[in-house]
């Protein structure tokens, strides 16, 4: 009697094989066309990243990981910046995955809030600690090869769901210029407030930064913000600079100036 009631469970399966696993991470869908349809090709967008990063941008000068996926969390591209793979952190190209699906998970069409946002109210005693440890990422997803694609215009967490949570600068929702949210970008590779810098530029750059709202009172944005004491509501805490590479704190609070937010020309 017991494998009278297996078989029909496994056959059941076999019938229903997109169903038994929820989402399957095996089927890349075609249906990113929301934010690609808006997007430079892949070779424009490394560009894009690599002209970004010849500026002063604060920081270590470090090269970097850019992902941008929808809004339905399913990644659109991967590039990095440097000649080759390993020339920034291989680490950094998941975090920026992650720092991509925060954003986009936690911005709305009216409401905008980028990672760098969700420092203070995460760290221990705020109102959203262990929000870090919620919507892991799918290491299925993460991790597939093969590794040599990584950053190509074939990587293979395109088209999939990544998920994860990071709590600190450089991930930026994705709004069209007619206010349309579409997903987020990630950039990682540098100090945490270095990212947020080149990942504001860079969606700059895309015209995708037309911002509705957010929590920095003095551009209605998602820009970082620094306060000096107690952080306790939506600040960032200051990095560290190297020689030559400007000040962060300058840089990043001039942003909204330097590079405002809204429909480009």
């Amino acid at each position: 009697m017991r494998s009278l009631h297996v078989i029909p469970l496994v056959a059941g399966c076999a019938l229903i094989a997109a169903g038994c696993g929820g989402d399957s991470v095996t089927d890349p869908t075609p249906d990113a066309a929301s934010l690609a349809q808006v997007l430079p090709d892949h070779s424009i967008l490394r560009a894009k990243l690599r002209e970004i990063l010849e500026e002063q941008n604060g920081g270590l000068g470090f090269e970097m990981w850019a992902t941008l996926l929808d809004r339905k969390g399913k990644v659109v591209d991967v590039v990095f910046s440097g000649e080759l793979r390993g020339d920034q952190w291989p680490g950094s190209r998941v975090i920026s995955a992650q720092k991509a699906n925060s954003a986009n998970a936690f911005s709305l069409e009216g409401f905008a809030l980028s990672t760098a946002n969700l420092f203070a109210a995460t760290q221990p005693g705020g109102s959203l600690f262990g929000l870090q440890e919620s919507n892991p990422v799918d290491t299925r997803v993460a991790y597939a090869g093969p590794v040599s694609a990584y950053g190509s215009h074939n990587d293979p967490m395109i088209g999939r769901l990544i998920g994860g949570i990071n709590v600190f600068g450089g991930g930026l929702a994705l709004y069209s210029s007619n206010g349309t949210l579409r997903g987020g970008v990630g950039v990682s590779g540098d100090t945490s407030c270095t990212d947020h810098i080149v990942a504001w530029k860079l969606r700059h750059a895309l015209n995708l930064d037309n911002v509705p709202a957010g929590p920095d009172g003095d551009s209605s944005s998602d820009n970082i913000i620094y306060t000096e004491g107690t952080l306790d509501g939506f600040e960032h805490p200051t990095c560290f600079d190297t020689e030559g590479q400007g000040d962060h704190v300058s840089i990043g609070n001039e942003l909204p100036n330097t590079h405002p937010i809204g429909p480009g020309e």
